[in-house]
């Protein structure tokens, strides 16, 4: 295997928005990494053109159509990847967020529409995902890896967002679950938790960035190719001993200090 390659080989699929953002970054990494990828979006065009990329540059897609919400999608989704790649070794769900879905409200003004909605989005589409591909993978007895990719917000406070930081919380649960029940069958979860990422959604809450860069110790917002990085990771035989782990993304955003800072000398030794 050359330097670089984790996943050559490999078969993957990449659902929920894997034709924009994370997603398309994820495909084209794990891509360019050596697996072949079935790229799954709600959104038939995105889907193609996500394709259309890995395949002009040397890779191998396919591009799939599927609500993740409807388990006859999921259901039709992960059996088409099955038979075009001719079995499955990983599968990373990517789909989530909130301002996209729902406007930011109040605790006391969240209807259970939205926390349905948000949870579905998040959460509950991931389960259906994770219980096809165990059953793949079950099936074909060679084990298999799920990567999560999730939010800092799972582990911080989600202010005027309250199911979308519990459903990725959740996920970090789930994947702990995962882990443990399914660990004798060769068969990972793990969570990529991203912090503040320069996609379509992250531009479109803040276009002019609101600041973040300088709230972010490493004085940036992340980029989608750094998520693929830490994907590519965890789906590949080199993480083959970790599972049900939650892998933080995010410039050192959650491990700031949260008060000043005194006033120190830059590059004293001491």
């Amino acid at each position: 295997m050359q330097a670089g390659r984790l996943l050559d080989g490999r078969r993957l699929i990449i659902v929920g928005g894997g034709g924009i953002g994370n997603g398309r970054g994820i495909s084209r990494g794990a891509a360019a990494a050596g697996a072949r990828v079935a790229i799954v979006d709600v959104n038939a065009d995105r889907a193609r053109e996500a394709a259309d990329e890995v395949n002009n540059h040397g890779g191998t897609a396919l591009p799939l159509v599927a609500d993740v919400r409807v388990q006859a999608d999921v259901e039709r989704a992960v059996a088409s990847a099955v038979d075009w790649l001719g079995g499955l070794d990983s599968v990373v769900t990517v789909v989530g967020g909130y301002s996209l879905f729902a406007p930011w409200t109040p605790l006391a003004q969240v209807t259970d529409d939205q926390w349905n909605l948000i949870m579905d989005l998040n959460l509950t589409y991931v389960f259906r995902f994770v219980r096809a591909a165990v059953k793949v993978f079950d099936a074909q007895g060679t084990g298999g890896s799920i990567v999560a990719v999730g939010s800092i917000s799972g582990s911080v406070s989600s202010p005027y967002a309250p199911a979308y930081g519990a459903a990725k919380a959740g996920l970090a649960n789930l994947a702990k679950s995962v882990s443990v029940e399914c660990a004798a069958r060769g068969i990972r979860m793990n969570v990529v938790s991203c912090g503040v990422i320069a996609t379509e959604a992250q531009r479109a809450n803040f276009p002019d960035e609101g600041g973040i860069p300088e709230r972010v110790p490493a004085g940036r917002v992340g980029r989608p190719e750094e998520i693929a990085s830490a994907v590519t990771f965890l789906a590949s035989p080199s993480a083959s001993y970790v599972s049900g782990q939650n892998l933080v993304v995010d410039g050192s955003l959650t491990s700031r200090f949260p008060l000043p800072l005194p006033d120190v000398p830059p590059n004293v030794a001491g």
